[in-house]
Formats: structure tokens, C-alpha cells, sequence
């Protein structure tokens, strides 16, 4: 996914401004009760419902932290019709704090400070100190075991069907904390990877590369042949990003079997950014870096700048995302050249026919999720009103809108409408589908159907086939550490990742040697990087004893 994207989905599970009317509404913002909250909830039971089919006999308003939308005509997630549709058919109104962009964080840690907290907080709780657990054992929020099988059937069974999904959202001791963003599908959790321009590889006779001295060859035909033809040798061959390439998208490092950041092999936690192979990719790049194979600007070009080099027909290939990048390219290319194409190709291999490894791959869930707080006094009434989201009709709200207006049903196939893919004002798909549904991310399961109706050009499909053909076994699952464990390694890992950052510039660039990778080694040790591994380790055993 691309990082506007990123920004998007991550705006729609964060924080909103700490300001006084959170604690305004019916039914939240109390202040916290400090301690562990483990009472069986109590009422009647959630098929007992109203005549009408609400949840709530009369009007009640929760509060909800986060929720943030951002598209033209879109304010407050109240103006999202899949919002407005949720609370005609259950009688609660939801009061959101939507988060000032660039502020999320800073505005959650003053939320929990302040010990007042609204009735929901939709958050990235591996972010928290010690994860949902240690939210918990604070006294944010309230673990909700006891409210699923009575309150919860849609997620209930969702979650009696997906073992592994129960697993990935619970802390080490079985605590089910939040109702998560969930992609079941894996067709959903990998959508970003390497593009080339499939037009100059044409033109200069080549094929997509596949594996890393393939890759170089491309980039150096690129580089020599002209393929913009506008006589001059200002092509771009590769356009890297460094942040994406070693934590997101793993890029080119993934042929060497590594990560930039903690992965597995054989079972076992490892720090790839330390490794030997790490060595051999760098030396790599700082070859392809000499050679003018790499944006000499690749470390300040910005997300606008890229755009401009893609549009300005001076990039060869970079890691792009299947909406925000390769339909967003072809798309604005259109009109100004037709010839102008782009295909996916596969995460690279050192070896021909080998498969590929390590490719981008987003967890099934466990990241963020909405979580009750202890402040909230109508617990079964929020779980009723989040399980809305888990069933067919929420889903349905929350992944296409409005029936006749957003989609309509074709065959059984819930299909965008031109409002939504040729939208008349010229809005892009997320602007304008976001009037009327959220499908990039919140509680709810997104479908598959939306991604095949966002990625529906045939060289984004194309693309989305490749990206995944990858073992990714050696990812991480979303592991959980305590407090304790949580401040000790980020007080490790903060200086580790500002050197590990610091220093791959450098040896891309050629300011330091290669042969000085060693003494590069031995720092990040002192650092106290394999007590940070250590640490992975015995979270990532717990997760296994799940």
C-alpha cells in the first residue's frame, strides 16, 4: 500500500484531540476505574432486542476515539453513509473525536494520561505499552471475553471458525482486548511490491526481471538506452525508499533471504539488519548507487517528488502500491501517453526459478482494533453495536455503502457504481467511495470484492497475482511483549533503527566502506540489539503457547 494510503487507513483506527467533549456524550468519558475490570456483564440477553430491531430502546450516544475520515465533504465519520445507515438500524448515535493528522500519538498519550477516557478507543495496541495487556492491567480499557458469546454472535463465530485470528487478537493469557480490522483473504494483506515501466523493458527488448542480476541488467538498459526518447540520458533506473525497504515492503533485501528489521529462520528470531547477507545487499545497492542505477536523491525525494518523477517519464522502477501507485500512474498517463504501461514484478531472487521469500504481507489482524474503556457504562450495548459491523448487513455498510447509490448488486456481486468508479466531480476511488463506506480499515472484516473493484485494471491484478507468489513463513506474527519488555527494548531498538538508518545511507552512498561492516556489526551489539532479540524471542514463544 502506498504511504498516502497508509496515512488514510491508519487516520481511521487512531486517536482524535483530547478536548472537553470527550467527556460530553451519554455514556462515556467517565473517569477511569483504575485496576482490571473482569465482571460477567449482566442485562438481557442480546437476542431480546426492541420491536423494532435497535439495540436501544431510546436514543443513546457513545463516545469513540478515532474514527477519522479525510475526502472532500467528509468532516466526521457522521457524514460517511455507512455511519449514518448503522445508526437508524441500531438507535446509537456515536460522538467521534476525529485526530489532528501528524498529532495522533501525542493526543492518545494526553487521552491516557489524563485517566478520562471515552467509551471506545480505536487504537494500534501492539503500540501500547505491554499491548492490549497492558492496557488492561492499566485501567484503560476492559478485556471482553465475558461480553462475546452473549452480546457478540456475529464475531463469536467469525472467530469459533478462525482459530488463528482468535490467536493473532489475544494477549499471551487468552484476553480478547479489541474487534479488530481484519483481512481474511489473503488476496487483501499484500498489495504493494516492485513496478517497472513494461513499456521501456518493450522497447529495449528485455523481459521483467526476476532475479537480482536481471534486475541489474534492466537497470542498466534503462540507464544507457533512452527509453523515454527524448534524447536525453536523464533516466531514473530504480527510485528506492529506505524506510519501505526495510520495514514494509522488503524489496531486494528479501532475495538474500532477510529483513531489515526481526524475522525468522528455522524458527528462531533474527535481526536482519546484522547479518552477513545484509552485507552482500548493501554492497549491492552501493554498486547499483555508483553505477547511476539509483536515485542519487532517492533519501530526500518525498512522496510528491516520486509522483512528479513518474509522470515526468523519468523513473524506470520503484516499489509501488497496486492503487495508490500503479493505478494512480496509469491513470494520470492515460491521456498524456497512451503507450505509457507498468507491470508488478516478483519479489527477486538471487537464483533463477528460486521462489521468492520475505515478500510484503500484512498480518489477518492483530494490530489495531476498537477497545471498550473502563469509563464506559453501557458495555453490552457498544459490544452489540461493534458486532453490527462483523455481519452480513454491517458488512456490506462498511465495505460498499449504499445499496443503489454506491453499489448495486449484480448477480450477487456488490458492484461500485459510476459515483464510485467514474465519479462525475473526478474524485479518486477512496475519495469517493468514502462518502458512502470505510473499506481501507476499522472493526469490521474487509471483503475481497473491494480490492477487486479497487485494483480492477488488469495490470493491478496482474500485479497483486505476482506480490503474493511469496513464501512469507519468515514473517513475525503480531506478538505481544509486557511493560517491561516493551521499555527496555524501545529504549534498545530507538537508537539501534536511528544508527541502522544512518548507516545504510552511508554505505549506499559510499561514504563508508563496506569492509567497515563488521565495526558497524559490533556497534549495534553494544546497543544491546541480542537482548532486543532475546526479548522477540520469548514474546514469539508465548505467541506459539497461545
Amino acid at each position: 500500500m502506498k504511504k498516502g494510503k497508509k496515512r488514510f487507513i491508519a487516520t481511521l483506527a487512531v486517536v482524535t484531540a483530547l478536548t472537553a467533549s470527550l467527556t460530553a456524550c451519554n455514556g462515556g468519558g467517565s473517569t477511569s476505574n483504575k485496576g482490571e475490570s473482569t465482571a460477567a456483564p449482566s442485562g438481557t440477553d442480546a437476542t431480546k432486542a426492541p420491536a423494532d430491531g435497535k439495540i436501544v430502546s431510546s436514543p443513546l450516544t457513545l463516545t469513540y476515539f478515532g474514527g477519522g475520515v479525510t475526502a472532500p465533504g467528509v468532516n466526521t465519520p457522521n457524514d460517511v453513509a455507512a455511519y449514518q445507515e448503522t445508526e437508524k438500524k441500531t438507535g446509537i448515535h456515536i460522538d467521534f473525536q476525529v485526530p489532528t493528522i501528524g498529532q495522533e500519538k501525542n493526543q492518545f498519550n494526553l487521552l491516557v494520561s489524563s485517566g478520562s477516557y471515552p467509551d471506545v478507543i480505536d487504537w494500534y495496541w501492539t503500540d501500547y505499552t505491554g499491548g492490549g495487556d497492558g492496557a488492561i492491567k492499566n485501567g484503560v480499557i476492559i478485556p471482553l471475553n465475558d461480553y462475546l458469546e452473549k452480546y457478540a454472535p456475529n464475531f463469536s463465530k467469525l472467530l469459533a471458525a478462525n482459530p488463528e485470528i482468535k490467536k493473532a487478537i489475544s494477549t499471551d493469557d487468552g484476553k480478547i482486548y479489541s474487534f479488530p480490522f481484519l483481512r481474511i483473504d489473503p488476496y487483501l494483506r499484500t498489495y504493494q511490491g516492485l513496478a517497472i515501466r513494461k513499456d521501456w523493458l518493450d522497447k529495449l527488448g528485455l523481459q521483467t526481471p526476476t532475479t537480482i542480476d536481471e534486475w541489474h541488467t534492466a537497470l542498466k538498459a534503462i540507464k544507457d538506452g533512452d527509453p523515454n526518447g527524448n534524447g536525453k540520458a536523464d533516466e531514473i533506473p530504480l527510485l528506492i525508499n529506505k524506510s519501505t525497504l526495510l520495514d514494509f515492503s522488503n524489496v531486494f533485501l528479501n532475495a538474500w533471504g532477510i529483513t531489515g528489521q526481526f524475522n525468522l529462520q528455522d524458527g528462531k528470531v533474527v535481526y536482519g539488519a546484522i547479518d552477513p547477507k545484509y552485507k552482500e545487499f548493501l554492497k549491492t545497492m552501493q554498486d547499483w548507487y555508483a553505477e547511476g542505477l539509483i536515485d542519487h536523491d532517492y533519501a530526500a525525494t518525498d512522496s510528491k517528488q516520486k509522483d512528479a518523477k513518474w509522470t515526468g517519464e523519468l523513473i524506470g522502477a520503484s516499489e509501488l502500491a497496486v492503487g495508490g501507485g500503479i493505478g494512480k500512474y496509469l491513470t494520470a498517463m492515460s491521456g498524456k501517453n497512451p503507450k505509457f504501461d507498468i507491470v508488478g514484478a516478483p519479489f527477486p531472487t538471487l537464483n533463477k526459478g528460486d521462489k521468492p521469500v520475505l515478500g510484503q504481507v500484512t498480518p489477518v489482524g492483530g494490530n489495531y482494533g476498537a477497545a471498550i474503556s473502563t469509563g464506559n457504562k453501557h458495555v453490552k450495548e457498544t459490544v452489540q453495536w461493534l458486532d453490527f459491523k462483523y455481519g452480513e448487513e454491517g458488512s456490506m455498510l462498511f465495505n460498499f455503502g449504499v445499496e443503489g447509490k454506491s453499489y448495486d448488486l449484480k448477480d450477487g456481486y456488490p458492484t461500485y457504481t459510476n459515483e464510485i468508479m467514474k465519479n462525475p466531480e473526478g474524485l479518486s476511488f477512496s475519495n469517493s467511495v468514502s462518502k458512502y463506506a470505510i473499506p481501507f480499515g476499522g472493526p469490521f472484516v474487509q471483503d475481497k470484492r473491494y480490492q477487486e473493484q479497487n485494483a480492477s485494471m488488469p495490470q493491478q491484478k496482474a500485479a497483486l497475482n505476482t506480490w503474493m507468489n511469496a513464501d512469507n513463513a519468515g514473517w513475525l506474527p503480531p506478538i505481544t511483549l509486557t511493560t517491561d519488555e516493551s521499555s527496555r527494548f524501545a529504549a534498545i531498538m530507538t537508537d539501534v533503527k536511528t544508527y541502522r538508518d544512518e548507516m545504510f545511507d552511508k554505505f549506499i552512498m559510499g561514504v563508508e566502506p563496506i569492509d567497515n561492516f563488521d565495526k558497524y556489526v559490533k556497534t549495534i551489539k553494544g546497543m544491546g540489539i541480542d537482548e532486543a532479540i532475546q526479548i522477540q524471542q520469548a514474546a514469539y514463544d508465548r505467541y506459539m503457547k497461545r
